[in-house]
């Protein structure tokens, strides 16, 4: 399936679909280069429950093999500060795939991370989270998700 609009909302069924909508997105106003799909250190599974803080710009994914908790990019940076909420989509679901967008530099540096969640009941997709980075280096972001 292509990612396509029904009902006011993106739908996907794939990675590919979660990607091809973080490149469409474009936070902070830059084209996403690179995506990385997240999944779980311990168990290598792909669903997640997601917690977010815009304000903050961190992202944590909770892992439903297995129950692990991961920050996301550089978000346990963050974490001491956030006021995380449950990401939810529209339909009422709260377990999506994951996947993180990075916007770069021309130094190759990352300037802007969106983290795009597919959801798992009905296939909706949606950045829940994007943040600007303004420091260097960050190789470690895209070496990490």
């Amino acid at each position: 399936m292509t990612i396509k609009k029904t009902g006011g909302v993106w739908r996907g069924d794939s990675l590919d679909d979660l990607t091809a909508y973080l490149r469409e997105y474009r936070a902070g106003g830059y084209p996403v280069q690179h995506v990385k799909e997240v999944t779980c250190r311990q168990c290598q599974q792909g669903s997640f429950r997601v917690l977010v803080d815009d304000e903050q710009g961190c992202a944590l994914t909770i892992c439903l093999g297995c129950g692990t908790t991961e920050p996301l990019a550089d978000s346990s940076d963050q974490l001491d500060g956030a006021e995380l909420g449950e990401c939810a989509c529209p339909c009422g679901g709260e377990t999506f795939a994951v996947a993180v967008g990075f916007a770069m530099t021309t130094d190759d540096e990352v300037r802007w991370i969106s983290v795009g969640l597919r959801c798992l009941t009905d296939g909706t997709l949606g950045v829940y989270s994007d943040w600007k980075i303004d420091y260097a280096p960050t190789a470690h972001l895209l070496a990490g998700g």
